[in-house]
């Protein structure tokens, strides 16, 4: 059955008015949104605790981090309505793994992702202009955009728990020999602080907020399960068991952290063992790939000698 052209033009028309009344809509809810986010009230940042101090430290040392800073904040702010309890609490534990990664809160990392994403349109839409690829390098810029803060911030987080399940054993060790020399527990913690090499350590670093900690007048035990829950790593878990537990029963710190210091040595040495034999297993396949290169840039030529022969 066909169509006049009376018909076919006014299904023509109607599909033209509904085209302009959507994108008349999606302008409407665009400019509602962007009226919703520009009028939020902005705040000031949070200089007070670490993560002030870690912003402080990032916008003195990092001009570029200094230059959007305003504007990640305003735009965190703006966006705090969309997280929720749950969703805001992971995000600030990821940024806790990271030891408070720039001074960021929950609101300024999903800012700094939106921003990350819109930096990778702009770059995506250029590349497609340029390559002539059309809106794939548009989308796959957007993704990468997007995942750029949490890869940042996961890769800080993995490097800082391996550098802090290195070092405690040390850490240990010292703290050990202080307590043995007659000092007390927070004593023992300010001598891991002050003969510090290096102030920016992350072990450092958590030892210093233990340390604030129970200044503040909270207890060691609230101190050291706060430490294992910005560190959740297996020697860090261990140490903090072994000193509640310790201190609930009543016994000698200084001989648990002696006792505490041995493990983590032998641990540590049973690992690097474990390490390397497994290097030496996973050598096999980068061995074996070069061995057959090799022969076949060396036999090559021969067989095509050969076939060219026959």
């Amino acid at each position: 059955m066909s169509l006049s052209p009376w018909s076919a033009t006014s299904i023509s028309v109607h599909l033209q008015v509904m085209r302009v009344f959507a994108l008349v809509m999606l302008l409407i809810a665009l400019m509602a949104f962007t009226y919703a986010i520009a009028s939020a009230p902005t705040r000031v940042a949070n200089r007070l605790g670490l993560r002030g101090l870690k912003r402080q430290r990032v916008l003195a040392q990092n001009e570029l981090w200094a230059s959007i800073e305003p504007l990640v904040r305003w735009l965190g702010v703006r966006l705090s309505g969309i997280l929720t309890d749950e969703q805001r609490a992971e995000l600030d534990r990821q940024i806790g793994l990271a030891g408070d990664y720039m001074g960021l809160t929950a609101d300024e990392y999903l800012a700094l992702t939106l921003l990350s994403s819109v930096a990778g349109a702009v770059v995506g839409a250029v590349s497609g202009y340029i390559l002539d690829m059309g809106g794939i390098t548009l989308i796959v810029g957007i993704m990468l955009g997007g995942a750029l803060p949490y890869m940042q911030i996961s890769g800080v987080a993995q490097e800082r728990l391996k550098n802090i399940g290195r070092g405690l054993p040390y850490v240990i060790d010292l703290m050990a020999l202080s307590m043995g020399a007659g000092l007390d527990f927070p004593g023992a913690v300010r001598q891991v602080v002050e003969k510090s090499s290096n102030p920016d350590d992350p072990l450092v670093e958590e030892f210093t907020l233990i340390l604030q900690t129970m200044n503040l007048g909270r207890t060691r035990k609230e101190a050291l399960l706060e430490f294992a829950r910005r560190a959740p790593v297996e020697t860090v878990t261990e140490f903090v068991n072994s000193l509640v537990q310790a201190e609930d029963r009543g016994n000698p710190v200084a001989e648990v952290l002696t006792i505490q210091a041995t493990v983590s040595r032998t641990r540590r040495s049973v690992r690097a063992e474990e390490a390397a034999a497994k290097a030496g297993v996973q050598m096999v396949g980068p061995l074996m790939l070069v061995f057959f290169c090799i022969m076949g840039l060396l036999m090559g030529p021969a067989l095509m000698n050969i076939m060219a022969g026959l």
